[in-house]
């Protein structure tokens, strides 16, 4: 599979696998294993804690529950579990804004521009199917490269161990 394919298949669908907001990380973990624990987000609290599987970074509540995607593309390659992104699980990067609208385009997938994520050196879209954004970089002379493809959160209040 191309990083494209998996990335459409992200916007169509709001999922990578058993991966998605809301998702269990146990169920998570079934699939792909066990992930890098990055820490905590905050200095003050032990979660929501990053966890990550190459340049797949899953922030997880303290119940479990998965509350932030994204895939960081700005790398030379990306690198996502094979047993959810199929064959190596490593792609080529430098993805272009053209690029990118052509996919969703031929799957099928609507977007717009997502105007509260563009300023400065830095465009975005939005797939409206599951609110996936795809942020690029504007770079002299070459034009837009994909930085990061992100799922939104839920705003989800864990009832966990308040």
């Amino acid at each position: 599979m191309a990083i494209l394919d998996v990335l459409t298949e992200v916007a169509r669908t709001g999922r990578l696998g058993p991966v998605f907001i809301g998702a269990d990380l146990s169920e998570v973990t079934a699939v792909a294993g066990e992930p890098w624990d990055a820490g905590s987000m905050s200095r003050r609290r032990q979660w929501p804690r990053l966890f990550g599987y190459g340049d797949l970074e899953l922030s997880v509540c303290r119940c479990r529950r998965v509350n932030l995607v994204c895939i960081q593309t700005w790398r030379d390659v990306v690198e996502l579990p094979p047993s959810l992104a199929g064959g190596s699980g490593t792609f080529p990067a430098a993805i272009g804004f053209a690029d990118v609208v052509s996919a969703l385009e031929q799957a099928g997938c609507p977007w717009q521009p997502h105007p509260s994520l563009t300023f400065g050196d830095q465009c975005s879209l939005v797939a409206t199917p599951s609110a996936t954004t795809f942020t690029f970089e504007i770079l002299q002379g070459s034009g837009p490269v994909l930085n990061v493809v992100g799922l939104p959160g839920d705003g989800h209040d864990c009832p966990t161990g308040r």
